[in-house]
Order: C-alpha cells, then sequence, then structure tokens
C-alpha cells in the first residue's frame, strides 16, 4: 500500500502507472474509519482492480469550529486498517494541497442542500461538494463509494456527478449499525457512556410507524435536541444532538 501526501506525485502516478483499461475504485472519507468504511473498501476491492483510499478532514464542511476541533484523528488505525484491507493507495493531501485557491472556488447547489442538515448548517453541503469534486477530478475513479447513512449527501452527490457530466459512478452503500441500532459514526466515539446508551433511541423511535412529529417530541422527551424529523420521498431523515454531539440517520419508509 502506498500513502501519498503530495497531490502532484498522486497525479503522476495516476497518469503513468495506472492504464486507462484498470477500473478504479474510491472511497472518499475524513478517516477516523469504523466498520462501515471497511464495508465501503471492502467492496470496492472485490468490483476495481486499484482500491484508492482518502482521508481529509474537510474544513470547509464545519460550520461549527469546535466540531472541527473535535473530530477524532485515529491515522495509524486508519492506515493499518485500510491495508489489512488491501487497499492500494491512501491520499493525505494537507489544506494547502486541497484549497491552494483559499476556498475561493466552490460548488454550490440551490435546493436539496438548503433542506435538511443543510438548514441547520449554513454552508456545510458547499464544503462537501466542493471536496467531493476536487477528489474526483484528483483520483479519475470509475466507481466511487458512499454509504448510505448520509442518504442527503449521497443524492447531492450523484445529482452534482450527473449534471457536470462527471464519468464516475457512484456506488451507494448499505448503512452499517452497531448491535442496538445505532448507525456506525466516526462522531459516536464521543458520545459519553450514557449518552451512548440513551443514543439508541433514535434509530429505535426513527424505524418505529410513529408519525413524524410524534418521534420528534418522544426524543425531546428523552432529552435529545432535535433538529429534523422529516418524511421525503419515501426516506424518513432525522437529526438530533445528545451530549454535545451531532447524530444523523435515514430509513426507508
Amino acid at each position: 500500500m502506498d500513502t501519498i501526501h503530495d497531490l502532484k506525485t498522486w497525479q503522476n502516478i495516476r497518469r503513468s502507472k495506472i492504464a486507462s483499461s484498470v477500473r478504479v475504485g474510491f472511497v472518499p472519507t475524513m478517516g477516523a474509519l469504523h466498520a462501515g468504511h471497511a464495508s465501503l473498501l471492502e467492496r470496492a476491492r472485490r468490483e476495481c482492480d486499484v482500491v484508492v483510499l482518502s482521508i481529509f478532514v474537510n474544513p470547509t464542511q464545519f460550520d461549527n469550529p469546535e466540531d472541527l476541533a473535535k473530530y477524532p484523528l485515529t491515522l495509524e488505525a486508519d492506515l493499518a486498517l485500510a491495508a489489512r484491507l488491501g487497499t492500494d493507495y491512501v491520499l493525505l493531501p494537507d489544506h494547502a494541497q486541497m484549497y491552494p485557491d483559499d476556498y475561493a472556488y466552490q460548488v454550490i447547489e440551490n435546493r436539496f442542500s438548503r433542506e435538511l442538515c443543510g438548514a441547520h448548517r449554513p454552508g456545510h453541503f458547499n464544503g462537501v461538494l466542493t471536496v467531493v469534486m476536487k477528489l474526483l477530478n484528483l483520483v479519475r475513479p470509475h466507481r466511487a463509494y458512499f454509504g448510505e447513512k448520509d442518504a442527503q449527501q449521497l443524492e447531492l452527490v450523484r445529482a452534482m456527478v450527473d449534471v457536470f457530466f462527471m464519468d464516475v459512478e457512484i456506488i451507494p452503500c448499505p448503512t452499517l449499525r452497531d448491535h442496538d441500532g445505532l448507525a456506525l459514526s466516526s462522531r459516536n466515539t464521543r458520545l459519553a457512556p450514557d449518552d451512548r446508551q440513551k443514543a439508541r433511541l433514535f434509530p429505535e423511535l426513527l424505524q418505529s410507524s410513529l408519525p413524524a412529529g410524534t418521534v420528534r417530541s418522544q426524543l425531546e422527551k428523552a432529552g435529545f435536541q432535535v433538529d429534523y424529523i422529516v418524511d421525503r420521498d419515501g426516506r424518513r431523515y432525522g437529526a438530533v444532538h445528545i451530549g454535545g454531539v451531532r447524530l444523523i440517520d435515514n430509513v426507508i419508509r
């Protein structure tokens, strides 16, 4: 497995060492890898000839500086997991390389990105779409793998790829859950033990047959701060805060 910090080095490798006939699979992440990320890498390994992982904690998608400061960093463990799963290349760019323009150029979507998480995190999806487009242009994969837990992000990325005629297939991968139903997330490690135990109520109520308004009120009574519980296009989306940690989830209705 090659770990690459310099993007020009990577671009030279992509041009000269990876033949056009080789199928490249790509998993973009912010690190703090867990079993959900592992499932993306495993699928990419099954379906592609070359697997590329990126680890970059993207500051432009954080609307809260404190959230960025507390984001878990586990690079040594991340690299060990990637190597164990047969990843070929890991890209580890820094901010200066990813944003030589100091974020002057942005990808902006003006409709769905303003709803759900976008309504509560101004500018979040501008940062997500901008960095994803940069990474897709750098890696030039045939397939890029995204988890369905971030369903709004997935839908926006797929639409961006379509409208900009980008030659990559976006592959949705099922949400993985802990034994009590909580969707796996890097942020789960920040939950205090009592909050982690209480957090199981979030997916339990989200998946129930109760109306969205009732789910919201029950979560609030249980001590959650609720950003939204919304039924949209056959899917129920939810975002809550507990113990200062924001959790998102969605289920098919």
